[in-house]
């Protein structure tokens, strides 16, 4: 089930200059050198799943995790049967060693509910609440979806597990910045974490923490575990919830708000934030960290910053000059879409994409 595969990284700190991105910049990125460094052996745990149509998409992602991350990490897999060969195929032949397993697992619910489960939103889509029951052995994991695309190493976000208080579990970014364009907070039927509800694609997850707790509920005055308290969720909201294991999240954490990290927009940035014009200031600050293809913009032509980004990740040979292979080529792309809304701000984009391959070849230059 587990596949070995060997990753040439390099043992260095992350640290940004000051005058590049000013002093608070510069003191984030002190306290996740000093979480780094106090846990220097601790293996990243990734996980996603990935139904239908979603191999390349998820083996892009994959890629983008690996480019520029530093400690070991370990992806788990989760796959209808008939992805589990290509996905081995592909996997096995990346050029690493050591530093980076994958474990394929099929997809499976409870039993007695397996077939409400699946029919929920998009197939397997909430396969993603059942990862603290079924990773019983994983203390903390980075759930991602398909379409997600990492521009900064995975161990900046892994950093904020370390920012986590006594009493959060699990950190999501906000679904809006903008209410005037929000969903949660125009449609929603039912209730939702903090002004514009948060956005589940990227779920960083204290998983002990997720199984020890006792939760808040509307349903009983006893609170529930976390394997207690999803059928009864979805039993009475499943008729006013539009965005299936999303929604069940926003619910959980409405009534749980002391348990929910939150981060900023630039670790989840989706087309909301740019097709209506700039919402996301930190992420015109700073840059994209996470970049989020919902909606399948990565294979349309409505958002073509957000094709361009992928198509070079998923062209882009391990091993090329990242900044002739890849950079380069994305920026001229880039500079085509300015027509778009979010091709008006396409140097958010790659601001800190630069940052990240400069970062890279200076680790690789110390490594030596």
């Amino acid at each position: 089930r587990c596949k070995n595969l060997s990753v040439s990284f390099w043992n260095s700190y992350w640290m940004l200059p000051s005058d590049v991105c000013g002093m608070n910049c510069f003191w984030e990125a002190a306290f996740r050198y000093d979480y780094m460094k106090t846990h220097p052996s601790e293996k990243m745990h990734l996980a996603v799943v990935a139904c239908g149509e979603r191999l390349e998409e998820t083996v892009t992602m994959l890629r983008s995790a690996i480019i520029f991350s530093i400690k070991p990490l370990h992806f788990h897999i989760f796959a209808e049967d008939q992805l589990h060969e290509s996905f081995k195929d592909i996997l096995d032949e990346f050029p690493y060693e050591e530093k980076v397993n994958y474990t394929l697992y099929p997809i499976t619910f409870p039993s007695e509910s397996a077939a409400e489960w699946k029919k929920l939103f998009k197939p397997c889509a909430s396969q993603r609440l059942f990862l603290p029951l079924i990773l019983k052995n994983v203390d903390s994991l980075l759930y991602v979806d398909t379409d997600i695309l990492f521009l900064r190493p995975v161990d900046d976000i892994w950093s904020f597990l370390g920012k986590f208080n006594s009493t959060q579990i699990a950190a999501m970014a906000p679904e809006h910045e903008e209410p005037r364009i929000g969903w949660y907070n125009r449609f929603a039927r039912h209730p939702y974490y903090g002004v514009t509800g948060i956005n589940s694609g990227v779920m960083l997850m204290n998983m002990t923490r997720i199984r020890r707790k006792y939760f808040k509920n509307d349903m009983t005055p006893v609170r529930l575990q976390w394997g207690e308290i999803l059928m009864p969720l979805l039993k009475k909201y499943k008729l006013n919830i539009t965005w299936g294991d999303q929604d069940l999240l926003n619910i959980m954490f409405f009534h749980n708000p002391e348990s929910l990290y939150v981060f900023p927009c630039q670790w989840n940035y989706r087309p909301d934030h740019c097709i209506y014009g700039s919402n996301c200031k930190a992420a015109e600050e700073e840059g994209i960290f996470i970049l989020h293809g919902n909606r399948g913009v990565y294979h349309d032509d409505k958002q073509p910053t957000f094709r361009a980004v992928y198509e070079v990740i998923k062209n882009y040979s391990f091993g090329d000059d990242l900044v002739h292979s890849l950079l380069q080529p994305l920026e001229l792309e880039l500079q085509k879409t300015t027509h778009t809304y979010c091709g008006r701000v396409y140097k958010v984009f790659i601001k800190q994409l630069t940052k990240s391959i400069r970062d890279l070849y200076a680790r690789r230059s110390k490594g030596r």
